[in-house]
């Protein structure tokens, strides 16, 4: 038997465009939490007169409200959005895109959310959003949740909501950031999420990169001993994924380094190691805080990443094997379709 949505569109065949534009507005609307006519309708390419139309219909229904500093969506609004996630996957045709990578690279679940991060910061907010969706589905009462720097982390942590439920949950850094953009670094984020939640935090106030002498000098005081054994007990890991050369350029590394590395195939970087095609590692950072090794004694590891640019850099880390959750965003996991067909025919790495 035909499925019915297919049969509701030969009867109705302007259905799921207006399906699809209602949501778009509530799904913009949920991801910006308020936000005005005019900017709303620039961001998605709609005249206001048309946008009025809509933004009045769903006013109707009890899925948004307005006041004099813009629109927000409603509870009832915020829960239609995230029943119709799984069908406008469907209707986009994520989810078998989903099963595929999830397949492909052992994964217990991949999210995919539409758009590119790259050209998009719309898809940046909704990758936020689906992240933070994801890790409160994983939280539990004195959960220890470490979590990487980075802009993605950065625009998951305002998505997170009030969870009192949940007591004891502490969140802390990963490693250190001192020296990084202040909002997009572990420390900031730690705390964000932590007072999004109503949960308590530790930080770690160390520089991201150390020389040896300085790493084995700082492993010795007390209080930086103690947060990092909290660090590595964590029970979730949630952590980006970044590009080899361009991660090694923000963290102020030398050239030497950066041209050893690359000679040597670095495509990804994730928690300060760097991985080629492979998935091996190539190079580590000294750095304080969370150890590659400490991910397999981690009961969820959470990778955040988007963007078509950074295909390449998943796909490496994902081959080494120890994430169990990918979120990203339709640029990324499409270029992971591409290098799953190219090496299913014959390059795959060894």
């Amino acid at each position: 038997m035909r499925p019915f949505i297919e049969l509701q569109q030969q009867l109705v065949p302007d259905l799921l465009y207006v399906m699809k534009k209602r949501y778009a507005i509530l799904n913009r609307i949920l991801s910006s939490d308020v936000v005005g006519r005019r900017a709303l309708a620039t961001s998605l390419s709609m005249t206001e007169r048309v946008l009025r139309a809509e933004t009045d219909f769903l006013k109707a229904q009890g899925l948004l409200e307005s006041n004099a500093s813009g629109m927000r969506i409603t509870e009832a609004g915020r829960q239609l959005v995230e029943a119709l996630d799984p069908m406008v996957k469907d209707l986009f045709g994520l989810s078998e895109l989903e099963s595929r990578i999830q397949a492909y690279y052992g994964l217990e679940q991949v999210i995919i959310v539409p758009g590119d991060s790259d050209t998009s910061p719309q898809a940046k907010r909704e990758l936020g959003r689906a992240g933070a969706h994801t890790l409160q589905r994983f939280l539990k009462p004195d959960d220890v949740v470490a979590v990487t720097g980075g802009s993605t982390l950065a625009a998951m942590a305002g998505q997170m909501s009030p969870a009192p439920q949940l007591r004891g949950v502490q969140f802390v850094p990963a490693r250190g950031g001192l020296g990084e953009s202040l909002d997009y670094q572990a420390n900031t984020i730690a705390s964000a999420l932590a007072k999004q939640v109503g949960a308590g935090y530790r930080l770690l106030h160390v520089p991201d990169h150390l020389s040896e002498e300085a790493y084995n000098s700082l492993m010795q005081e007390p209080n930086v001993r103690e947060v990092v054994g909290v660090i590595r007990r964590a029970r979730i890991v949630v952590h980006g994924i970044g590009d080899a050369i361009v991660m090694a350029r923000r963290r102020k590394v030398d050239q030497q380094t950066i041209d050893e590395i690359r000679s040597e195939g670095a495509l990804a970087e994730a928690l300060g190691y760097y991985f080629d095609r492979s998935g091996s590692v190539i190079h580590r950072m000294s750095t304080v805080g969370l150890r590659i090794d400490d991910l397999s004694s981690a009961d969820k590891v959470i990778a955040v990443a988007g963007g078509s640019s950074k295909g390449e850099a998943i796909a490496a880390v994902l081959l080494f094997g120890q994430a169990d959750v990918l979120v990203t965003d339709e640029g990324a996991a499409r270029e992971l379709e591409f290098i799953m067909n190219r090496e299913e025919i014959g390059e795959r790495p060894e």
